[in-house]
Parts: C-alpha cells; sequence; structure tokens
C-alpha cells in the first residue's frame, strides 16, 4: 500500500507540473526529465494496484492517467472498511 500511495502522489504532481510548464513558459527540460519520471509512476500505479487487490473496479480506476493511482487508493481503503464492519 505504501508503493501505491507514493506512487499515485509522484504520478499526480509530475502531470500537474508537466502540465504547469506546457501553458506556462515550456522550459525544454522539464518534459525531459518529468516525462519519464510520470510515466513511470503511472505504470507503477497499476502494478501496485494489480498486486494489492483483485477488486475489478480499483483496478479500473488504476488506469485513469494523472488521479487514478488515488482513486484506486481510495477504493481499496473503503473496501478494506466495508470488509471490517462486515466481520465485526
Amino acid at each position: 500500500m505504501m508503493l501505491l500511495r507514493v506512487a499515485a502522489r509522484t504520478e499526480l504532481i509530475s502531470l500537474l507540473a508537466l502540465l504547469a510548464n506546457l501553458a506556462t513558459v515550456h522550459v525544454p527540460w522539464i518534459p525531459t526529465l518529468l516525462g519519464p519520471l510520470h510515466g513511470c509512476a503511472y505504470l507503477l500505479v497499476i502494478g501496485a494496484t494489480v498486486a494489492a487487490t483483485h477488486r475489478t473496479r480499483a483496478r479500473l480506476l488504476a488506469v485513469v492517467p494523472g488521479i487514478g493511482g488515488l482513486l484506486a487508493l481510495r477504493s481499496i481503503r473503503l473496501d478494506q472498511l466495508r470488509a471490517k464492519n462486515l466481520h465485526v
């Protein structure tokens, strides 16, 4: 879960930085550095979600670029809370 949390935040922050650079000054070295970081974080989010849960909903949410990792993480946490409440 920690890996998914870090990867999801990295994916979102790197995407926001890329979009901010594109909308403002467009410094050429920023996408050179942040593009691969964002791509790796995106793939890591998908892989970590597949490893963390078997739920189709969370796996589909992980594929959404940018915020998919955070949405998948939230879905996994809600499933865990529901499971705890059913077993109490």
